[in-house]
């Protein structure tokens, strides 16, 4: 780290939303800088107005709002600073760097195939780079890149990265209408906003030889670099959709995934501290460098994510997961929810399966019963559930221990055992199978819903 004050920066292209390997990206910047003490720059990269939208600005604010990435000042917009970097496209004209190019596409497409008819990569060599003269009608403005000698950077991740500059060709910093390029844009707005960290993804370790070139020609300060491996799938290959390549506002909306799940998993997608999995946030900013990152690109498993999610699931606060369960079950109260959300969480793995957990609480008589739960009062279900209903009816105080006591002294009189006894209970409390502890449900109910519903049952006609 330099003795400077440490400025990250993440800067997305408001084409899409923000997706897992953005929102990583996002997160290891942020915890650079404030394990350093330093600054967390936003810079929304919306140059490409076309494909640029402001849903896609949105959700990208959004979702690092939700996983709790708050940046320093204002968020920054690239496209409001065209004009300086026209301004310094003009300087490195005006001090040699950089020349006008008024090369065709007939020109450009003919370097092209004999490259590809030669088998050598494709370098643009422009006959205007040392001409004195200037040609007709509209130009590009090329950086006259250096052609001997190498680049080296000394990668936080990578480590030592070595491009010959014979590599790098004369690319364009502004377009014909005078417009800056990415890479000319990048560099400006680094600089200008002080970036001292530039941490990435290493499909953009190219694009750094690049911006160097550029740097260098302006003699300004050169940043340190991380280039950081891409996330695959499961099965190694490329991360798409069908392994969980999706936008932070999918996990929190559809799958139900809490914000510090998420922000616990994307910091071990290739970081690690020791054999720590559950990691804070106060412990991760404490913790975190970028020697730690590691080199081999890691894997994506949603079954790991689901897994921490129910970790934090258990840990969260009732009244909080009562209000995100609240909207997903019509006629929810709140405040039955809360009290219900100890006996749900070490069942459930996301919001979703609180919500279906906790359906039961607010169905009305008669039940919808699922399959399984309806086989489970036949033959001699009924007659149990009368025998339940009556020993119920006779406590005085419902409680969980008083519940329980009622139902085994049903069981023992009946001479079975207690599953027998329960499971139909069960079905007719809840129509399903499947639910929390049946005297936690019956507690949950109260007496009046759960004396109505085991008479409903039992009384009922066959499912």
């Amino acid at each position: 780290m330099s003795a400077s004050r440490v400025v990250t920066r993440f800067a997305p292209s408001p084409t899409g939303f923000l997706h897992i390997g953005g929102a990583r990206t996002a997160l290891f910047n942020w915890l650079y800088a404030r394990h350093h003490g330093g600054r967390f720059v936003l810079r929304i990269e919306d140059t490409d107005k076309a494909r640029s939208t402001r849903a896609a600005i949105d959700a990208i604010l959004d979702g690092m709002t939700w996983l709790g990435l708050d940046w320093d000042g204002e968020a920054h917009f690239q496209s409001e600073y065209a004009d300086r970097h026209a301004e310094i496209a003009h300087q490195l004209l005006a001090s040699g760097h950089a020349y006008k190019c008024w090369m065709s596409q007939e020109e450009l497409a003919a370097q092209r195939e004999a490259a590809q008819a030669e088998r050598r990569p494709f370098r643009i060599r422009s006959p205007w780079r040392d001409c004195g003269s200037e040609g007709e009608g509209g130009y590009v403005v090329r950086l006259k890149a250096p052609q001997e000698g190498e680049t080296v950077i000394e990668d936080l991740v990578q480590g030592r990265v070595v491009v010959q500059n014979a590599e790098i060709d004369d690319f364009v910093l502004l377009r014909s209408d005078g417009s800056p390029t990415y890479m000319l844009a990048v560099v400006v707005d680094d600089f200008d906003m002080g970036v001292t960290h530039v941490i990435r993804g290493d499909d953009h370790l190219n694009n750094a030889f690049r911006q160097l070139a550029i740097i260098r020609a302006m003699n300004w300060p050169e940043p340190v670099y991380g280039h950081v491996p891409l996330i695959h799938g499961s099965d190694g290959a490329k991360l798409s959709k069908r392994h969980g390549a999706l936008g932070v506002e999918t996990y929190r909306d559809e799958l139900g995934i809490l914000p510090e799940a998420l922000f616990n998993y994307l910091l071990r997608l290739g970081w690690g501290h020791g054999d720590d999995e559950i990691i804070s946030r106060e412990q991760a900013m404490d913790w975190f460098d970028a020697d730690a990152i590691g080199k081999s690109p890691s894997r994506f498993d949603l079954k790991k994510l689901e897994s921490l999610n129910s970790h934090y699931l258990r840990e969260a606060e009732p009244a909080r997961l009562a209000a995100l369960v609240a909207p997903l079950i019509p006629g929810a109260n709140a405040d039955l929810l809360e009290r219900a959300m100890p006996v749900l969480t070490p069942r459930a793995k996301d919001v979703n399966e609180l919500a279906e957990g906790a359906a039961f609480l607010f169905k009305s008589i008669p039940l919808d019963m699922d399959e399984k739960a309806a086989l489970l009062l036949g033959g001699d279900a009924r007659d149990l559930l009368g025998r339940v209903h009556q020993s119920l009816a006779r406590l005085a105080d419902w409680t969980v221990e008083a519940t329980e006591q009622a139902v085994r002294e049903v069981a023992e009189t009946s001479g079975v055992k207690l599953g027998q006894v329960a499971q139909p209970l069960r079905a007719a409390l809840t129509g399903r199978a499947t639910s929390p502890g049946i005297f936690d449900v019956l507690v949950l109910l109260g007496r009046e819903e759960s004396l109505a519903r085991i008479a409903d049952a039992q009384t009922g006609k066959d499912q």
